[in-house]
């Protein structure tokens, strides 16, 4: 009890000091990363948002900014969204998965040959998108403004040895999010899952906790696991999406004329964070960086079919154990969108 009352004191305490120039309404709009727009998708979508929506409302809305998870961890600013306490957030799949499960389907691996195809799946647009987001708003009460993945293809990186080979991942004990799914490839690939939420994992790389952890290439940057990780391993085994949501009561509230305004502001936001995992990716801010810091190797595609040959059907039975036929039937949709997708390219 304790406990919840200095969290409540804190989130009170946060909310209140954003709120010194009140317009006519208020988003407060939280997420897990750094603020800089330079660092991170999240980073550059919440600064574009907000850029977009003061300049253009007229100063009726003022869009108040909580990045680098003030507010709480991931799954409790969700609850905080969906209650009405805050009114939006861009969350990560590990926050997601709390409240609506099926987001574990992103996590078959080895689904999406490429960036190109996951950006068009990936994307509150696409055949796929549009189908999950519609099941996810009618299981919540969040309104999704935005789907994107969450830097780039995943990478493993660990203290003790490059990962070369399936082989190489015995007994490594890996962060993975609070996802059944990620525990699942981790296990299938012979590692240790060590489940821990985003603020711990920095401390557990550190102290040895956890040998190793997955993520883009851009969040290990931004994190600087570099300091604590000696091995970067690029396998592209995984790609997950980070979702927008806002409160529906919040968002049906608003006028038409603030309505659309939210609507294009977030969707030009969430391209302009798309650009931004790209840029990060390839500038010294990103893989350069660590490379120059760090033992790089690249899983070549000989090697990537064993990783696949391991964990996609753990995935895909732990998928139709957890989530039955529902679950199967949303992983063969976004199979299908994959298929669909790679005509384009």
């Amino acid at each position: 009890m304790t406990m919840f009352k200095t969290f409540g004191a804190t989130l009170a305490a946060a909310l209140v000091a954003g709120q010194a120039f009140a317009a006519d309404v208020t988003i407060r709009l939280a997420h897990l990363n750094p603020e800089d727009p330079f660092q991170s998708h999240s980073g550059t979508m919440a600064a574009v948002f907000k850029s977009l929506v003061e300049s253009n409302s007229n100063g009726e809305i003022e869009v108040q900014l909580f990045p680098n998870g003030q507010l709480g961890k991931d799954n409790e600013v969700i609850e905080q969204v969906r209650t009405g306490l805050v009114e939006s957030t861009i969350s990560s799949a590990g926050g997601i998965a709390q409240h609506y499960n099926l987001v574990g389907v992103f996590d078959i691996p080895f689904a999406f040959p490429n960036i190109g195809v996951a950006s068009r799946v990936i994307s509150k647009d696409s055949s796929f998108g549009q189908k999950f987001i519609a099941d996810l708003e009618s299981k919540t009460d969040l309104k999704v403004l935005g789907m994107i993945d969450s830097g780039g293809f995943f990478a493993f990186t660990n203290s003790k040895k490059p990962i070369e080979s399936v082989a190489d991942m015995e007994g490594l004990r890996i962060r993975t999010m609070t996802l059944p799914t990620h525990e699942a490839i981790v296990s299938s690939l012979g590692g240790q899952p060590t489940p821990l939420p985003w603020a711990e994992v920095y401390t557990a790389l550190q102290t040895g906790v956890a040998d190793g952890q997955m993520n883009p290439v851009p969040i290990i940057a931004f994190a600087k696991f570099d300091e604590v990780q000696k091995y970067l391993s690029i396998t592209n085994h995984v790609i997950t999406p980070y979702i927008w949501s806002m409160n529906a009561d919040f968002y049906n509230g608003l006028s038409d004329e603030h309505r659309t305004l939210v609507n294009w502001a977030a969707e030009v936001a969430t391209e302009s964070g798309r650009a931004m995992s790209r840029v990060i990716e390839a500038s010294d801010r990103g893989l350069p960086a660590l490379a120059a810091k760090m033992e790089v190797n690249v899983v070549p595609p000989a090697e990537q079919a064993k990783f696949a040959e391991a964990a996609q059907p753990a995935v895909r039975a732990l998928i139709e154990d957890q989530y039955g036929a529902e679950g199967i039937e949303m992983l063969d949709a976004l199979l299908a969108s994959i298929e669909e997708e790679k005509g384009a390219f």
